[in-house]
């Protein structure tokens, strides 16, 4: 064989070779891309066409064990050192009330952030061992259990500063409106949404004084805290298609996908719940005698008993 003949024939292996890695390229990205969109259609839980909180939320609820009944769990935390009659004021009322310390009630709420991260991080890991096309049926279950522990760490920490039963426990009633907003705006507390932080101590102090339901689930539904709930529905819905567009890339290898995934779950869990903590701690319900507004709360609060609400077409508030 002449060099001449050689060079064509390593010529032609290499254009063969190239096409090969193009078209398996080609074949990867077809893939992915069908992963990604078998994702987003089992993460959109109410049928709309798109991922957003509302999704996330629904779905995480769906999770076994994320519900959280409020006088099971006050009583499971306070009735080994408390006799039942004050035990029974919690449930009543609430820790702050019946006269449990902010100390002994933030040593509680430390070690509920501790147990739901170690246990969202295991599980995490083992969610993330299937690579390949296994991919489109672990991302949808590894967002719903990473988010579906941090909101039961989320009604965990509402029940010990003095919130009231957000919801039942019974998995087959449906979350109402007011339910998926409040919900969400804990997770805007966890992921400094702009406002949130005011939004939940404006509400905790019309709790505490008594201000009629009707008023407070309408600051949530279309009221002076709708905007914060708005805003945050608008970033869930970038971030979760963010971790769908990554997950399918880094979920794509069996096993290293799982031990980074545990990982970034572990260290991202405890900051979240530590900035809703930080909001909760003083608020109107959970610290009463000493808790200092701002004006920005005061004015959210007076908003909400005056009944100001927000008009979604021309994004501003109005009066009633």
């Amino acid at each position: 064989m002449n060099k001449k003949t050689l060079k064509n024939k390593i010529k032609k292996t290499a254009t063969k070779v190239s096409e090969g890695s193009k078209a398996a390229a080609t074949k990867s990205k077809e893939i992915i891309s069908s992963s990604q969109k078998s994702v987003i259609n089992m993460i959109d839980q109410d049928g709309n066409g798109k991922t957003d909180v509302t999704d996330i939320i629904i779905m995480a609820m769906k999770v076994p064990g994320i519900r959280v009944d409020r006088e099971v769990f006050l009583r499971k935390e306070f009735f080994k050192n408390h006799p039942s009659e004050v035990v029974d004021e919690i449930i009543k009322s609430n820790p702050a009330k019946a006269g449990i310390s902010k100390d002994e009630v933030e040593k509680i709420v430390d070690e509920v952030i501790k147990y739901e991260r170690n246990a969202v991080s295991g599980i995490s890991t083992a969610l993330g061992m299937p690579g390949g096309v296994a991919v489109a049926a672990t991302i949808p279950a590894d967002i719903a259990q990473y988010y579906g522990y941090m909101l039961r760490a989320a009604q965990k920490m509402l029940y010990l500063y003095g919130f009231p039963e957000i919801m039942s426990d019974d998995v087959n009633v449906e979350l109402d409106t007011e339910t998926i907003n409040s919900l969400t705006l804990c997770l805007a507390v966890m992921y400094g949404v702009a406002g949130a932080n005011n939004a939940v101590k404006a509400m905790s102090k019309a709790l505490a004084v008594g201000v009629e339901k009707k008023l407070i689930n309408a600051s949530l539904t279309k009221g002076i805290i709708y905007p914060v709930v708005k805003s945050t529905a608008k970033f869930f819905g970038m971030k979760i298609t963010k971790e769908i567009f990554a997950g399918a890339v880094g979920k794509s290898i069996p096993v290293v996908g799982g031990i980074v995934g545990g990982g970034i779950t572990y260290v991202s869990f405890k900051p979240c719940c530590l900035k809703l903590k930080d909001a909760l701690s003083d608020t109107k319900l959970s610290n009463p005698d000493n808790h200092r507004e701002s004006n920005e709360e005061e004015k959210l609060f007076s908003d909400i008993i005056n009944g100001v609400v927000y008009d979604i077409e021309d994004n501003d508030l109005i009066s009633e």
